[in-house]
């Protein structure tokens, strides 16, 4: 057993280590206080407006109601999750988000890694630059606009349609036809994407030690062999981390742009759960029942963001933490 001396001993170093921890802290604050206020604004946005909000998450466990208000509503455990798991549509929800996430990590991830390894190869700068604004672009128009953009063309009677008349072929319903929408929803967002998603590779091409190219060169290695033994190992920590971030967030599909593209007539292909939360909750007023959904796509996100870390851990050097 440890002496009444021992034990102030370890409590007199215990509190030297943390007495010089806190110190350390208070210089790297003062020294460094302008990029802190900078990251103030950034800390504050997530406080308020992502971790405040899980104050709320509660309800999900909830029969709420607008008068009641949070505190006053009445304890319901999981009967929200269970009319969820139980609903008829859960498993077409699952698979509609399942499926247009897959298509994008599929065309649309390896679309900008791809553009961004073609742009290396271009050697006129003044060619580059222009390919890099064209394919830039497309990316600050609004959602709202690029959908507008293709129900006019895609239309019965649109340029689209057209075309294909010229050709001999039957007008397609592009925006009716549930056997489309994921095509169109994939592909818009392929165009309205690629440049932007491709500086970051860019920036981690940029990175790359010149003398490696050099190297490849005098041993007589092409533009391929470069791009292929270089270029890729030297970018593929960066695209580790993306699509490890891509793959969190494989049931979380955006709803503004599918509930601006889709209608009654495509809710087989095109219903998933943020728009399904959106006609519950914001338009049925289901706060509690959305919640629920809401909590269990976060926590299904979760666990996958972890295990695709841990797999790259596994089977490569890279992982995101």
């Amino acid at each position: 057993m440890p002496t009444n001396v021992q034990r102030n001993i370890v409590k007199t170093a215990t509190g030297n280590r943390a007495e010089k921890k806190w110190s350390m802290i208070k210089k790297d604050i003062i020294r460094n206080r302008y990029i802190y206020l900078i990251l103030l604004p950034v800390v504050a946005y997530y406080i308020v407006f992502h971790y405040g909000p899980m104050y709320g998450l509660q309800i999900a466990f909830k029969d709420y109601g607008l008068a009641d208000g949070i505190w006053g509503s009445p304890w319901m455990g999981f009967d929200h999750f269970e009319s969820f798991f139980g609903n008829y549509y859960f498993w077409r929800l699952i698979r509609n988000t399942l499926l247009i996430n897959i298509y994008e990590l599929l065309f649309a991830f390896p679309a900008s890694i791809i553009l961004a390894l073609l742009l290396n190869e271009i050697r006129r700068s003044f060619f580059k630059r222009i390919v890099q604004t064209i394919s830039y672009l497309p990316h600050f128009i609004s959602i709202v606009v690029v959908v507008g953009m293709m129900i006019d063309f895609f239309a019965r009677d649109g340029l689209v349609n057209q075309l294909l008349g010229m050709i001999g072929l039957e007008p397609i319903a592009f925006m009716q036809e549930p056997g489309w929408f994921r095509f169109m929803y994939v592909s818009s967002g392929v165009w309205q994407g690629i440049g932007w998603g491709s500086i970051i590779y860019l920036a981690a091409i940029a990175n790359i030690d010149p003398t490696l190219y050099d190297a490849a060169r005098i041993d007589g290695a092409g533009r391929w062999k470069q791009t292929l033994h270089i270029t890729l190992p030297g970018i593929m920590p960066t695209i580790v981390i993306l699509l490890i971030l891509n793959m969190g967030s494989m049931l979380s599909v955006g709803s503004e742009k599918i509930i601006l593209m889709y209608n009654p007539m495509t809710y087989e292909t095109a219903d998933v759960i943020s728009t399904y939360v959106f006609r519950k909750g914001i338009l049925g007023a289901d706060f509690g029942y959305t919640a629920a959904v809401g909590l269990f796509n976060s926590v299904i996100s979760f666990i996958l963001i972890v295990l695709a870390n841990s797999i790259s851990k596994r089977v490569s050097e890279h992982k995101l933490w």
